[in-house]
């Protein structure tokens, strides 16, 4: 591992990506100190306290998990990089059902350079209704954490949030064209990290003060390292679908006759369906902030908090029904067989077109349901480490499965790049690939 490392600074090429990712990382990080003029950081730092700590309890709360904590230090990063993932998944779900976007993911590099025109468009957009929510709540949910609230103090916040918003845009644009791996994961990725050395702190200081056992810690730390393993494995995991094209002779030269595979993923939706399950039952309790004394509302966030059954139920239902619904809507096996048959393909054993959809449409069904299950225990291993444990930071959940999905997209990036240059990579196949070489 130690050499593999070391051979990244070997090839000029992928040396200088990588410093410059870091680079990057590291302005993406500074900028998160500076703070929005006019708010109480601590006041609101207070405020988001437990919910940051347990991984939610309302909307602002788990927005503030994705955004590395920015939120509740009122930065002018507060909005993180959030809207345009939001932005780039509402433009992901209209290409499967509106003609227009349709059209457009099937144009190549054009098509694909107007729907990232359109995803910074509707950024700027969604940034500026987050940012007047957001506002609005800091003046009139938050007690104490705007110093002069009125229309100067509305005006300077929601333009300081969204700039903060295209600036952080523009540097994951800039890792993406010139750093390595994908620039946007990788801010999210650096927000998501930042918590962890904070919060193994706080462990070892309850170790030392007696509030946790040294056995228990230990246990803590396996289990997170068998879980992580796990998301790993399941997020690796494909079922491959034997495809063989048919020998097509023109000329002289014959073309065809080579067997590939279709790889699906176990779990295709990937981190969606949680985000989706999330947002859904956290906006009661969100609304419910601006009725602290109603006492319908403080049954329904008892009812809805983490950890309780009707929440941990409806979770769980949720995050299978998104996973479905979300894989339907990014994979259609009806337009993989008929580009198969249209070059020549087929699956042995099954007739080209709708046979062929139909058993694609099939295994879809059978993988989907054992990959969101899986995901959902991640959802709600969270809860289960509190109870447990008392963990003093947020393990588990969407955070873990965005850790492990980007760091493994960077590591294989590195890998193609080492591999090409004749070096050892991080994985057993590159390295067999570079002996051959």
């Amino acid at each position: 591992m130690l050499q593999s490392i070391a051979n990244i600074f070997k090839v000029p090429d992928l040396k200088k990506k990588v410093l410059f990712t870091a680079f990057i990382l590291v302005i993406y990080r500074l900028g998160s100190y500076i703070p929005i003029p006019g708010i109480n950081a601590e006041v609101l730092s207070n405020f988001l306290g437990a919910a940051a700590q347990s991984g939610g309890g309302n909307l602002f709360g788990m927005f503030d998990l994705f955004v590395g904590g920015n939120l509740g230090k009122a930065s002018v990063f507060a909005l993180g990089i959030m809207p345009y993932i939001t932005t780039s998944i509402v433009i992901q779900l209209l290409g499967g059902v509106i003609p227009f976007f349709e059209k457009l993911k099937k144009e190549g590099a054009e098509g694909q350079k107007k729907i990232a025109q359109y995803t910074r468009y509707g950024t700027v957009v969604i940034a500026a209704f987050n940012a007047i929510g957001i506002t609005m709540f800091l003046m009139n949910g938050v007690e104490g954490a705007v110093a002069n609230p009125g229309f100067l103090f509305v005006v300077t916040s929601i333009i300081t949030m969204v700039t903060g918003v295209m600036i952080v845009m523009w540097l994951g644009e800039q890792i993406t064209e010139n750093g390595i791996g994908n620039g946007i994961s990788l801010i999210i990725f650096a927000g998501i990290i930042a918590r962890y050395p904070a919060g193994f702190i706080n462990m070892f200081q309850m170790i030392k003060i007696g509030e946790m056992s040294i056995f228990l810690a230990v246990a803590v730390i396996l289990v997170m390292i068998a879980v992580t393993a796990s998301v790993v494995l399941v997020t690796e995991g494909v079922r491959k679908i034997p495809v063989q094209y048919a020998k097509r002779v023109i000329g002289r030269k014959v073309y065809g006759g080579q067997k590939t595979h279709i790889p699906l993923k176990v779990n295709s939706a990937g981190v969606i369906p949680i985000i989706f399950a999330q947002s859904i039952l956290m906006f009661p309790s969100t609304i419910a902030t601006f009725f602290p004394e109603s006492g319908f509302w403080n049954a329904v966030v008892a009812a809805l908090s983490p950890g309780a059954f009707i929440y941990t139920l409806l979770y769980v239902a949720l995050i299978v029904f998104f996973a479905y619904f979300y894989t339907a809507m990014v994979i259609n096996p009806i337009e993989m067989a008929e580009n198969m048959k249209k070059y020549g393909g087929f699956i042995p054993g099954r007739k080209p077109g709708k046979k062929t959809a139909d058993y694609i449409n099939s295994i879809l069904v059978r993988i989907t349901l054992p990959g969101a299950i899986f995901y959902a225990f991640i959802a709600v291993l969270p809860q289960f480490l509190q109870n447990w444990a008392n963990l003093p930071f947020y393990f588990g959940g969407t955070g873990l499965i965005i850790i492990v999905g980007v760091a493994l997209d960077t590591l294989q990036q590195i890998e193609s790049h080492l591999v090409t240059r004749h070096y050892d990579g991080f994985m057993k196949k590159g390295k067999l690939r570079s002996r051959r070489g």
